[in-house]
């Protein structure tokens, strides 16, 4: 453990005190005692603390007491669907930083593919091996390490408040790194990690098209297995949270065999 007194700036009663040896704390969500036993013991002495839950109900709980930094979710819980579990999470405070993997005995692409369209970053079927699960456990807190260094590097430092004239109309986009939150004509969005990270990009160089590797390679890093229906997928909802706004807008738009770019034509209001 390391304690810092703080000079200068501080005030003198601020200590920081920092852990050397914390442990990523992992919540699994798994109602079958075999298989959650044996995940536990590979987390474990991989240098994770895992967190055990049977139930939807119990993971809830958990995860308002304490954020993991990341959740193993089970599809086929025996109270809750995982992916409704999945949409709960994200709905607490912090959910949305959260990464979340789907472990399931089903296989079907279509469950795959509605998992990543939730916002996932992950879709294991059973029977799998545990040492993969904790190697793609680890990839996915690499990954989303980076992204959250980049945004909070990228952002701006003390960045003066903007009034906005009280008569004038809300911009068509308005990106607020700090909190990692966009608006749409004066909405909030409420997007998932991923939605952020792809949308931020689109908005920073409109016009610009992005094609789906460059997309993967920025947002999702490039040491994972994502693959181009990942991104295909978080368009996808990316659109329908924009036509919640703009019903009669397409903003992002898809050069087939290329990627996509967000439009320069959008009306400066909406009625």
């Amino acid at each position: 453990m390391t304690v810092t007194q703080h000079h200068g700036k501080y005030p003198k009663n601020i200590i920081t005190i920092t852990s050397m040896a914390l442990k990523p704390r992992i919540l699994l969500v798994e109602d079958e005692s075999g298989i959650a036993d044996t995940l536990q013991y590979v987390l474990t002495t991989d240098g994770f603390t895992p967190v055990w839950c049977s139930t939807a109900e119990e993971a809830i709980r958990q995860f308002q007491a304490e954020p993991p930094a990341l959740a193993v979710l089970d599809v086929g819980l025996p109270d809750l669907n995982g992916f409704e579990l999945f949409r709960r999470l994200q709905a607490l405070p912090g959910g949305n930083l959260v990464p979340m993997v789907f472990l399931t005995a089903r296989s079907d692409e279509i469950d795959r593919v509605v998992g990543l369209e939730l916002g996932a970053d992950d879709y294991i079927a059973k029977p799998f091996s545990p040492r993969e699960l904790v190697a793609r456990v680890r990839t996915i807190l690499r990954r989303s390490n980076r992204l959250n260094g980049a945004i909070a590097a990228s952002a701006p430092v003390a960045p003066p408040p903007v009034t906005p004239p009280a008569a004038s109309a809300p911009a068509i986009w308005l990106l607020d790194e700090e909190r990692r939150q966009i608006r749409f004509y004066g909405r909030l969005l409420e997007l998932s990690r991923f939605e952020y990270g792809v949308l931020r990009l689109l908005v920073q160089k409109p016009g610009r098209v992005f094609t789906r590797d460059e997309l993967l390679l920025t947002v999702w890093g490039g040491d994972n297995d994502s693959f181009d229906r990942t991104v295909d997928a978080h368009i996808k909802t990316l659109r329908a949270k924009l036509k919640l706004v703009a019903p009669a807008l397409e903003p992002i738009r898809t050069l087939r065999g290329t990627g996509y770019a967000l439009s320069e034509s959008l009306p400066e209001s909406i009625s």
